[in-house]
């Protein structure tokens, strides 16, 4: 169950609950690693690939507890993706390591609008130099803002702001705007435009067949049992990620 970043930092969120918390969906027996029912598990379709470039996902608290989070399809892709819990005032060492390691590109995805004056935008990742660091802030779209706000370590970091074209496939939660895109369909289009062409092909199927699981067992939702968080897990809408046509 803790084989990668994502997984670990959720049984690391299990560990420390201290209250269940009623939210729809939660009667249904589900696959402990990728979150949806047992019967429409897609552990056996997981294939990680290789890339180039290397993400990071900064979760707000109970993001790494919902069915519903894309975030954790990078980290089945790409093993090596860090994850760790956003904190205003206490942030994770390992994660202020990370945003200044010297041997990659560390950059902030979020949207250009965002920036203060005189803030190194990019709308392109680097195909040269050393390899990128997507740093990608997961929540909702209100949280995402909170973090990027509240994150002041981040501020002297470079900021990505990607533009997508086309709707969403992300119908999962309600969408801040009709411009957002989930924070898989984000990394997707990270990775091919990055060069890392195979492991952008990988993760955008693993979504779709992931959106696919999880609206097969939707029909589940309206039950409920006591799940270990500190809000509903289907809370709506997803993070903005990178541009106003961005999750």
């Amino acid at each position: 169950m803790t084989e990668n970043a994502v997984l670990r930092l959720r049984a690391e969120r299990l560990s420390r609950a201290t209250r269940p918390f009623l939210a729809r969906g939660n009667r249904v027996r589900r696959c402990q690693r990728c979150l949806l029912p047992e019967k429409n598990c897609l552990c056996a379709h997981i294939s990680p690939q290789y890339a180039r470039s290397r993400f990071c996902l900064v979760m707000f608290d109970s993001e790494p507890m919902k069915p519903s989070n894309t975030g954790r399809l990078i980290a089945d892709i790409l093993p090596n993706t860090l994850a760790y819990g956003w904190s205003r005032t206490a942030p994770d060492p390992h994660l202020l390591a990370a945003a200044q390691h010297p041997d990659y590109q560390p950059m902030v995805v979020f949207p250009k609008s965002y920036a203060n004056s005189g803030r190194s935008v990019l709308t392109a990742p680097p195909r040269s130099g050393k390899p990128p660091l997507f740093i990608m802030l997961d929540g909702t779209w209100a949280e995402a803002s909170k973090m990027f706000h509240k994150s002041p370590w981040l501020d002297h970091l470079p900021m990505m702001s990607l533009s997508l074209d086309g709707p969403s496939m992300y119908t999962l939660r309600k969408a801040h705007t009709e411009a957002q895109y989930c924070t898989a369909e984000v990394a997707a289009e990270l990775l091919a435009q990055a060069g890392d062409h195979v492991a952008s092909a990988t993760l955008a199927e693993h979504f779709i067949r992931f959106r696919t699981h999880y609206l097969a067992g939707k029909s589940h939702h309206s039950r409920q049992e006591h799940i270990p968080a500190t809000e509903d897990i289907n809370a709506p809408q997803r993070m903005q990620c990178g541009s106003q046509h961005q999750d």
